[in-house]
């Protein structure tokens, strides 16, 4: 059986002397897995680099097989992120966390929105806030969406400025005051307030929210912690100006 896809590159490894097996994100079939025959060759190294937008061809006698892979560079987003490190190490964060979805399990809209924000690596004034929003999406995929539309209290969709870390819905100011302590911030950008520049804090809590959600439904479970290359992406982001 064979079919033909789009797809962005997550992880190569070396396989004998001149093979590699490339983990690929794609638009129809999910992550799939795949050898490149001649993957370590002086042509196919520069596009069988993480987070490069590739046209996949795979082939395989049996559906349950690892199959052949062929790719063709789309767009190489890969050498574009190396030119700043901030940009390299968010492009190194998203790949890894997309790693977590499920083995030839399609999500179109998650793929979609991958592109979107590798499409934006070259502007810091724009892509940080699109990674929080990444993550959020990733955690839907995962079957561990958040509800921050309306209050999980009162039902009202005024003044969502908190969310619960147990049940990973909205709070709105007067119902979370007594615990605000407790509750995890809800910045202005996930709230579906129209502005412009999100602010530094406004970031720091996003990444917070969906940090916590990730570290307590996705990793935890597993004893495992959030890969270090996400808290590297977060202290360079720190580090632009605001």
């Amino acid at each position: 059986m064979n079919w033909a896809d789009e797809g962005i590159i997550l992880s190569v490894r070396a396989h004998g002397e001149t093979t590699a097996v490339a983990e690929v994100f794609t638009r129809t079939h999910g992550r799939h897995l795949g050898l490149v025959h001649g993957g370590r060759s002086r042509r196919l190294r520069p596009i069988l680099q993480i987070g490069n937008h590739v046209d996949v061809t795979w082939k395989a006698r049996l559906s349950e097989n690892l199959g052949a892979l062929g790719v063709e560079l789309r767009r190489g987003y890969a050498a574009e992120a190396m030119e700043t490190p901030v940009a390299l190490a968010g492009l190194s964060s998203l790949v890894t966390l997309a790693r977590l979805l499920p083995e030839r399990d399609p999500h179109a809209n998650l793929y979609e929105i991958t592109l979107f924000v590798l499409g934006f690596l070259d502007d810091p004034s724009v892509w940080p806030a699109l990674m929080v929003r990444w993550e959020l999406a990733l955690l839907e995929e995962l079957g561990f969406g958040l509800d921050l539309t309306r209050c999980a209290a009162t039902g009202s969709n005024d003044a969502l400025i908190y969310v619960s870390p147990k049940t990973g819905r909205a709070v709105s100011a007067s119902a979370g005051e007594p615990y605000r302590d407790r509750l995890l911030g809800l910045p202005p950008f996930l709230r579906g307030e129209r502005g412009g520049h999100v602010h530094a804090d406004h970031l720091k809590a996003g990444f917070a929210l969906t940090g916590h959600f990730l570290a307590a439904r996705v990793f935890a479970p597993h004893d495992q912690e959030i890969p270090e290359g996400r808290a590297r992406m977060i202290e360079l982001i720190g580090r632009l100006p605001d």
